[in-house]
């Protein structure tokens, strides 16, 4: 016999004395005991709730020496009736005939014996946290998330392209990267004093991508629309809550979309996302904001109902500026907003998600699209509550004269840059596109506060155990 899903049985409406038989599989979350009957929590990850198996002691098989065997952790196969539930808070329950034990927990072993861990706790047993209510509910939206994301721009006909993630390019100049080689880090060939790269596995210097943005500006050359999913790497020794070593982008290039078509598809998209959300992950998402965010739900559903305030970088500097508020950092025309800044704007003056554009040339990347004045570029990034920028994007520079002065502003080589620059030399385009931090948008959507425990294996300095 088959067994089934914990979720499905859940479902199931019987009436006052039908009953069924079922097999289930999983962990056993808590287990308590009388004298004649012990009642045991079962969970097998398809749900955030668990289901009640009961057990009759007076059954052979259920002696007191089986039954202690069936502790926090342990995973067993259950067979029995699935009847009405005379309890409250469940609308069935199973009343076992037979239970097989897979593998046992000792009890004075395993760390998840009792409730209330902390998350700071958890993120230390990174192996067994995903066992926790808390990581199961947190795993299920991601995994909804990546299903709606792919969804989304299949359904208005993209083409997923996969960009490298092995690299010579630095898309954002930064220089903050992994470095990947099969040199001999003790003893390294060396050339005029300096390593000697050309022995190398590439025959160059080469990194872990921090982003596929690039290479998704020539597949948006050839394909129309475009978007890239996966995993992006920083070299930043920087220990805090809100930055991983190893994290997940998505990043749409839309040949022929200038930045209001730009605003418009990331709009669009945010909207798309939430209400999938709250329309496929509701039990999750009732039990983070139970737990953790008392105002979580709420806010996902106003993200849904606005209209996204869209401002230039110089008006929003202006409302700092005037605000009356004290900030930690100083508010500056020419200085990229801080976190406080963003939610300022977000959160007390608009109090609905913003679009800032315009922003000042020097404090953007070299690729986005200079305006006019000479001074701004056509940069758009997206303000949500609780968090500051989920979305950061442009539209590119389609101009080769200017995006090879951009170049030479930027201290970035030319030479190493050609076949960026023959996109702008052979039919070159208007277009844009916007990066999506896919843990950034998971914090968000779960109310969690670290981003190291929206994915299951965080990368941090000093951190890559499991």
């Amino acid at each position: 016999m088959e067994h089934s899903e914990i979720k499905s049985l859940l479902r199931t409406s019987l009436s006052e004395n039908e009953s069924r038989d079922v097999v289930v599989k999983g962990w056993v979350r808590t287990k308590r005991e009388n004298k004649s009957i012990a009642f045991i929590a079962l969970n097998d990850g398809s749900c955030v709730a668990s289901i009640q198996i009961v057990a009759e002691l007076s059954l052979p098989q259920f002696n007191d020496d089986f039954i202690k065997r069936i502790s926090t952790g342990a995973c067993i196969a259950v067979k029995g009736l699935l009847v009405p539930s005379m309890g409250r808070g469940q609308s069935v329950e199973i009343q076992a005939h037979e239970i097989e034990i897979y593998g046992e927990a000792n009890t004075e072993e395993y760390p998840l014996q009792k409730k209330g861990h902390s998350l700071e706790f958890l993120r230390e047993i990174a192996h067994l946290r995903l066992r926790t209510n808390t990581f199961g509910a947190v795993l299920r939206i991601r995994n909804a998330m990546a299903y709606a994301l792919h969804t989304f721009y299949q359904e208005r006909g993209f083409v997923y392209l996969h960009t490298p993630v092995i690299t010579a390019s630095d898309a954002e100049g930064a220089g903050e990267m992994f470095q990947v080689t099969t040199l001999d880090i003790e003893n390294p060939p060396r050339k005029d004093g300096k390593v000697d790269y050309s022995q190398d596995f590439f025959g160059r210097s080469a990194n872990l991508t921090v982003s596929g943005q690039l290479e998704g500006e020539l597949g948006a050359m050839a394909l129309g629309k475009i978007y890239t999913f996966g995993p992006t790497f920083r070299a930043e020794n920087s220990n805090t809550p809100r930055h991983l070593a190893e994290f997940w982008m998505n990043e749409p290039e839309m040949a022929f979309y200038e930045i209001k078509d730009n605003m418009d598809l990331a709009e669009e998209f945010l909207k798309y996302l939430v209400r999938y959300a709250l329309d496929n992950c509701r039990e999750d998402l009732e039990f983070l904001c139970n737990m953790y965010d008392r105002e979580l739900i709420a806010r996902l559903e106003s993200i849904i109902e606005a209209t996204f305030t869209r401002l230039d970088y110089t008006a929003a500097i202006e409302i700092l500026k005037t605000s009356g508020q004290k900030f930690e950092y100083k508010v500056e025309w020419g200085t990229d907003l801080q976190s406080e800044h963003e939610r300022y704007l977000v959160e007390k003056h608009f109090k609905n998600p913003v679009i800032l554009t315009d922003y000042p040339k020097k404090i953007k990347a070299f690729y986005m699209k200079q305006n006019e004045d000479g001074k701004t570029v056509r940069a758009m990034d997206v303000l949500f509550p609780s968090i500051g920028e989920i979305i950061g994007g442009s539209q590119r520079e389609e101009n080769y004269e200017k995006l090879l002065g951009s170049m030479h502003e930027f201290g970035i080589k030319s030479e190493d840059m050609w076949w960026y620059l023959d996109t702008r030399k052979f039919g070159t385009a208007p277009h844009s596109g916007f990066g999506l931090g896919f843990e950034r948008l998971l914090l968000f959507i779960t109310g969690m506060t670290n981003i190291r425990d929206v994915i299951p294996f965080p990368r941090y300095p000093q951190n890559a155990e499991f």
